[in-house]
């Protein structure tokens, strides 16, 4: 894997965007007790979404060589689209237990019926961002992908269904199984 990708400096550019943008829009909100400043920066998440799809429709167009970085981007797209909401969502509850005396965070479920509804809606929106890389790969091979780069970046396919049977298993299927001796 090279380091001097532009498309892997891409996604490490996006996912520093985005920790900056959540910490410092939750930081505004509850240390600074600026609401619109955190509201702003929470908004501008999903533009580093839009800036990685054009980085990377950009680089096909250019012809530039398919490889892991790629394939990757739609992952990371589909994950983010899916599960920025919630990773937002349960820091908000940490600031605001920290800085603004708000409720301590409830621990999730770690066995029983409540833990495995709970990995079955994990798996549900993996399912979500799933459909989300493939489309948006999908949506790129035959738009402005080469004949070979599209080929290249469908080579995506067997990872997300990979890490999808990975998922249940280790999700759903684990926490199910852990069940029966809770019952």
């Amino acid at each position: 894997m090279e380091l001097d990708n532009p498309i892997l400096i891409t996604i490490a550019v996006c996912e520093v965007g985005f920790w900056v943008l959540v910490l410092g829009g939750l930081g505004s909100r509850y240390v600074l007790r600026r609401r619109s400043l955190s509201v702003l920066m929470l908004t501008l998440l999903p533009v580093l979404d839009l800036i990685l799809v054009v980085a990377v429709a950009l680089d096909l167009h250019r012809g530039g060589e398919v490889g892991f970085a790629h394939r990757l981007a739609g992952i990371y797209l589909g994950w983010t689209v899916v599960f920025a909401h919630s990773t937002v969502a349960w820091l908000d509850v940490r600031f605001a237990h920290r800085f603004a005396g708000g409720p301590a965070p409830e621990k999730p479920p770690k066995k029983g019926p409540e833990a495995y509804r709970r990995e079955m809606r994990l798996f549900l929106k993996w399912l979500g961002a799933a459909g989300i890389a493939l489309a948006v790969t999908l949506g790129l091979s035959v738009t402005v992908a080469s004949p070979a780069q599209s080929k290249a970046l469908l080579e995506v396919i067997p990872n997300l269904g990979l890490i999808t049977v990975g998922w249940f298993v280790f999700g759903p299927l684990w926490v199910r199984g852990s069940r029966a001796l809770v019952d």
